[in-house]
């Protein structure tokens, strides 16, 4: 019933119904970026500025395999990045951006789901039954490749590019906003590029790609994949590595998910 009178509702109260998704979801991240902004000594201090340290979990990690594989290249920030402000307002700047973002992250779950929400009465029952678990399965992808970003490509973005020299008679003071606009956008990017099996899903559902289409065109998509590695990641090769293989496994499972959908479609064709 409800799926009929959304169908039959006009443009103009499509975009009412629409309007209140987006303020809900506006509403939500403003609510998380105000708590976000009142804790924000420990959200700078744990978690913020934790991977310039050497403290920090993957720091200490890959110190610990470098000391059992006797090779110090894979130590990374072992010595504490400094950070500087040089704006009057830069540090209150940063400290809103900061509260915005991760506003945006915490909330990415509810706003999907809005969006999700909006969307559904639109989609027939077969499309609503094999879409089941969009809104988990895209939210844990999302906070995946979130957490892949902080724990993998920030501290080596922030050792290679924290100490990177092009001669001795320079010294890197890395500015704050600097420092923070280089973990947001790679935490963001990991973030949206986890979500290729739920991009990959959506176009085998609409029938714009197909298994075969997929394993056809494998090799272009890794040297896809490996060319945006390249961009959110510093240029090592151990870096590209450990971006390129989680990239192309996910790329994987987007195939094997282009399958299920393509036997499901023969099935529905064959009892239709």
């Amino acid at each position: 019933m409800e799926e009929t009178q959304s169908k039959g509702q006009t443009f103009l109260e499509h975009l009412e119904q629409l309007r209140w998704h987006l303020i809900r979801s506006f509403i939500a991240i403003v609510v998380i970026a105000i708590v976000v902004f009142v804790l924000h000594d420990w959200i700078f201090n744990t978690i913020i500025l934790a991977p310039k340290n050497p403290e920090f979990w993957t720091n200490r990690m890959l110190c610990a395999l470098a000391d059992a594989l006797n090779t110090q290249n894979l130590c990374i920030n072992s010595e504490p990045l400094q950070i500087i402000n040089i704006r009057m307002s830069g540090q209150f700047a940063i400290h809103i951006m900061i509260s915005l973002v991760l506003g945006l992250i915490l909330a990415f779950p509810y706003v999907f789901w809005e969006f999700w929400s909006f969307i559904r009465p639109a989609l027939y029952q077969k499309e609503i039954q094999h879409s089941r678990g969009a809104v988990f399965f895209s939210s844990m992808l999302f906070l995946l490749g979130v957490l892949f970003g902080y724990f993998v490509i920030v501290p080596l973005s922030v050792h290679f590019l924290g100490s990177y020299h092009v001669s001795d008679q320079v010294v890197n003071q890395i500015n704050l906003k600097s420092y923070i606009g280089t973990i947001a956008s790679v935490v963001m990017a990991a973030g949206l590029i986890f979500e290729l099996p739920i991009l990959i899903y959506f176009l085998s559902k609409a029938g714009l790609v197909y298994p075969a289409f997929l394993k056809k065109y494998r090799r272009h998509a890794i040297i896809l994949i490996f060319v945006m590695a390249a961009v959110i990641t510093p240029p090592d090769i151990f870096s590209l590595v450990m971006v390129t293989l989680p990239l192309a496994l996910l790329y994987e499972v987007g195939i094997m998910i282009s399958k299920r959908i393509e036997k499901q479609k023969q099935q529905e064709e064959l009892m239709g």
